[in-house]
């Protein structure tokens, strides 16, 4: 099948499955892509897998070839197991997924397009079925300080890319709103100054600091990215 490149992918091509580690948030996408792998090791693999705003694939083609029910859908990039569709009109019938990823998505959405991309998820998704969520805060620790000492937050991106950004607690009350259940939230990277300005200077050669403070600070509502695990009730 020919591959379809949209929006950014048209522009970058395949950069996530040739990765820059120079690129300032390879840390962080390391240490989420590490913890999203670590997770499918408790997914029956009977389960029926849907990964929105799954860009290139990586975790659906790596799962395909591990024996998982599993295919994406992504708005502008379409290949033999990824669906070129709107977020806002999944074409799946009702109750159709055990699992939904929805990773580094909701925040390229505006506010009201994001509760209608998580009703059409909670449409699609079986009764018990698990969301699973990656999100940036705007809240984050340096955030915060920059707010404190001049008035302008740090923002996850540009407003172009990130124009739905907003602090975790406003995700979390929108996810209880939709009566989802949070099971789980797993901070990464707190964004203390040092270790951001060694981040944004040095991503590759941070890996082992990010680790250690993944491990012991990360407080989610402190931390740059949060993983939210739900569950439909």
């Amino acid at each position: 099948m020919r591959v379809k490149r949209k929006g950014e992918y048209g522009l970058k091509g395949d950069y996530h499955k040739k990765l820059d580690k120079n690129w300032k948030y390879y840390p962080i996408y390391m240490a989420k892509m590490e913890f999203i792998e670590k997770y499918f090791n408790q997914i029956p693999k009977n389960s029926k897998i849907l990964d929105v705003g799954a860009g290139e694939g990586i975790l659906v083609e790596k799962f395909r070839r591990e024996g998982y029910d599993i295919i994406g859908l992504d708005l502008n990039y379409g290949s033999k197991y990824i669906i070129v569709g709107d977020l806002n009109h999944l074409p799946f019938k009702s109750h159709t997924f055990d699992y939904i990823f929805c990773l580094d998505v909701l925040e390229h959405l505006n506010f009201e397009e994001q509760k209608k991309a998580l009703k059409e998820i909670s449409r699609v998704l079986k009764k018990r079925g698990k969301l699973i969520l990656s999100i940036p805060n705007l809240a984050h620790f340096a955030s915060r300080i920059s707010f404190l000492l001049t008035g302008k937050l740090i923002r996850t991106s540009s407003i172009e890319r990130h124009k739905g950004d907003r602090p975790i607690c406003e995700y979390i009350e929108l996810l209880k709103e939709l009566n989802f259940k949070i099971i789980r939230r797993k901070g990464i990277f707190p964004t203390f100054p040092i270790s951001s300005i060694l981040t944004y200077f040095f991503p590759s050669k941070v890996i082992a600091l990010h680790k250690f403070l993944n491990y012991f600070f990360s407080y989610p509502n402190i931390c740059f990215l949060n993983i939210i695990i739900c569950e439909k009730p």
